[in-house]
């Protein structure tokens, strides 16, 4: 009989990866806590079925290639480019006071100097799968405060590329070389990276072009599969670099090619599942007994991992021209680790710079910071009003954000408030700006509050989801209040908190999903807009409109689906009764309107004169002259130019009415 360890192995593996994550989620918790205790159980210090360590570990190795092939394919220059000023000397001097604290604390336990190196650089390098995540569950990966911290986090990804080559010159093997040892360790990675960079970034995107035109998703999905691990073990074997940069380069020329998006798309699974059984074998090294004989080390090293990077990162805000509370959102997004640390800490492991009950010190660290993290994001508010009140002088240092022009926003009156100049407050502000509305905007990014200033628009540079600041902003003389935050948490705070200023005030605002629209109006939003929805009706009235359906029916029908909600789905008793209407209306009524241009032969008749009803079909039901409307006008009413009309009629009717009044 054929021998099916393996096969054994990895099923076990992922059934209890499966039932960790489950719980873990069923907790709140990010899935790779419930991946490491999954490997806990199986792991050789624990009873039950114990898995073969050696079989899960390659397996893991495979589970780190894929993770950094993924990295390599979302590295992105222009995003790391845009946040540089903070997010370089940031990042640098974050790791390096992190590391030599970790190398402090590995001394006071006895550690030799290596080991202690690998400790400090394991803890600090933060989780870009948890910080992600959190950024997303807090709705802060699309603000200011969530691109720099991911532009800190690309950089730390880069650094943990360069700790790895490095890493193998600190081997006991390699002591006697030296100096040699390092230098031939760097050259040979350069010559790597050379290459890839010279000649795999124009190969590798031409090899997906031509794999892709064949039309075969398999050979595709081949072809990557190849590429990732081929170069990967090539680095390994050829230029005694790790599988982990051969891997990161791979990708990085991967992601100049157009189908980089795809590529991405087709190699997720694989990433995903290598990647969980690379976590289950972390946590089969986890020794429960060392942890419980040595709480006293896992609990001071946890604490410095949440707090400790947290304080080193919220003390560099002083040094940076940036609002408090971006470098807090930061400090909360670092203050963990996770599967970088595991590859650092592995790769430590393997060169026999530290033993496996060291190792697992760093993983007992990882995993408390990483169930405590989410607990970090929810104190920052708290911690914001702390420092405000408690220690102004404190955060006036640490608020780096320009004085506004406080009383030329206090003496605004009829004004429309703006929050938020991204793409859609643009639109806003130019809009009101043709029409002479007056409009206040509330920005957090610098460079915009500058553009703003330039252009003569009334601009208050801060959060908008800081209710002081609101004070500022005459909310109890504002014509409407426009909220178009990204996220959902910064949009209900900052409706919460204009309501609770001018409870009268109209409320404008966007929000990504129905729970969402559903707290905003409680809140006190009066009008809430899902853009994903919008758009869909708009396409579906288009599509409607393209199968002749009359264009009174369809708005009919769009209006409907707006007041059941928002709700999308053809579900009520109203959506069903418009839809049978347009369905069994073989022609619609069509109310239009039409304007009276300076060369309309109607100007000077009226409209009993020009017999709009005898030459076309349709009638006119109301008038529009110098913004009062005229319901039903008098058939000597004459034209004028710059009237608009309101006709009704069948479609051809109208077409023919919009003719007559174009001079045809």
């Amino acid at each position: 009989m054929h021998e099916i360890d393996l096969i054994i192995n990895i099923t076990v593996a992922l059934t209890v990866a499966f039932g960790g994550g489950l719980l873990a989620r069923r907790l709140g918790m990010p899935t790779i806590v419930g991946y490491l205790f999954a490997g806990l159980l199986i792991g050789p210090f624990t009873p039950g079925f114990v898995g073969d360590s050696e079989s899960i570990g390659q397996l893991a190795e495979i589970g780190v290639i894929f993770l950094m092939f993924g990295v390599g394919i979302h590295f992105s220059f222009k995003d790391l480019w845009s946040v540089r000023h903070v997010a370089i000397p940031g990042a640098i001097l974050q790791m390096a006071l992190a590391t030599a604290v970790g190398v402090a604390l590995s001394q006071l336990w006895g550690w030799s100097l290596a080991a202690g190196l690998v400790l400090g650089l394991a803890v600090s390098i933060a989780s870009t799968v948890v910080l992600l995540r959190g950024l997303m569950d807090q709705g802060l990966l699309n603000t200011t405060h969530g691109r720099i911290a991911v532009g800190w986090l690309v950089l730390e990804d880069i650094a943990t590329v360069l700790i790895l080559v490095l890493l193998p010159t600190l081997a006991p093997a390699a002591e006697s070389a030296g100096s040699d040892s390092l230098i031939v360790a760097v050259v040979k990675a350069a010559v790597f990276v050379v290459l890839m960079v010279v000649i795999g970034a124009r190969i590798v995107p031409w090899v997906l072009l031509r794999v892709a035109k064949t039309n075969s998703r398999e050979l595709f999905i081949l072809t990557v599969l190849v590429i990732a691990l081929g170069i990967a073990l090539a680095a390994y074997e050829l230029f005694g670099v790790s599988f982990a940069l051969g891997a990161f380069l791979a990708g990085v020329v991967v992601s100049e090619s157009s189908l980089g998006h795809q590529v991405s798309a087709e190699v997720l699974p694989f990433q995903q599942i290598f990647a969980i059984l690379f976590f289950v074998s972390v946590g089969m090294l986890v020794n429960p007994n060392y942890l419980l004989a040595n709480a006293g080390p896992v609990l001071i090293l946890t604490l410095f991992i949440v707090f400790g990077k947290a304080i080193i990162t919220t003390v560099l805000g002083f040094f940076f021209p940036h609002p408090a509370r971006t470098f807090l959102i930061v400090a909360a997004g670092l203050s963990q680790i996770g599967e970088f640390s595991f590859i650092v800490g592995s790769a430590g492991l393997a060169l026999n710079l530290i033993t496996t009950d060291q190792y697992s010190l760093i993983l007992a660290g990882s995993l408390l910071s990483i169930m405590v993290n989410p607990l970090m994001y929810r104190a920052v508010p708290h911690i914001e009003k702390f420092l405000e009140h408690k220690t102004p002088t404190l955060w006036r240092r640490l608020n780096h954000q320009r004085p506004n022009n406080i009383a030329v926003a206090e003496h605004m009156a009829d004004h429309v408030v703006i929050m938020g100049y991204g793409r859609v407050g643009h639109h806003i502000v130019t809009v009101l700006g043709h029409l002479e509305v007056p409009r206040l905007v509330i920005e957090l990014d610098a460079a915009k509050v500058t553009q703003l200033e330039r252009e003569g628009v009334p601009v208050l540079m801060g959060d908008a989801a800081n209710s002081e600041l609101l004070k500022h902003a005459g909310l109890e003389h504002a014509r409407a209040v426009v909220v178009t935050l990204p996220d959902d948490a910064g949009a209900q705070i900052a409706v919460a908190a204009a309501h609770q200023l001018n409870p009268s005030v109209p409320i404008i605002v966007r929000a990504s999903g129905e729970e969402a629209m559903r707290d905003l109006r409680q809140l006190g939003a009066h009008d809430v807009i899902n853009p994903e929805l919008e758009g869909g009706l708009e396409i579906t009235r288009h599509t409607l409109l393209r199968l002749n359906f009359a264009p009174n029916e369809v708005q009919w029908y769009a209006d409907a689906v707006r007041r059941d909600q928002y709700d999308s789905s053809i579900s009520t008793a109203e959506e069903h009764r418009v839809l049978d209407q347009m369905i069994t209306a073989a022609k619609g009524m069509e109310i239009v309107w039409l304007p009276v241009t300076d060369n309309s032969p109607l100007i000077g008749k009226s409209i009993a004169e020009a017999n709009l009803r005898s030459l076309t079909g349709a009638s006119i039901v109301a008038m529009l002259r110098g913004g009062e409307l005229m319901a039903n006008p008098k058939s000597a009413t004459e034209f004028q130019s710059g009237d608009i009309l309101g006709i009704i009629g069948e479609t051809p009717q109208v077409q023919q009415a919009k003719v007559l009044l174009a001079g045809g």
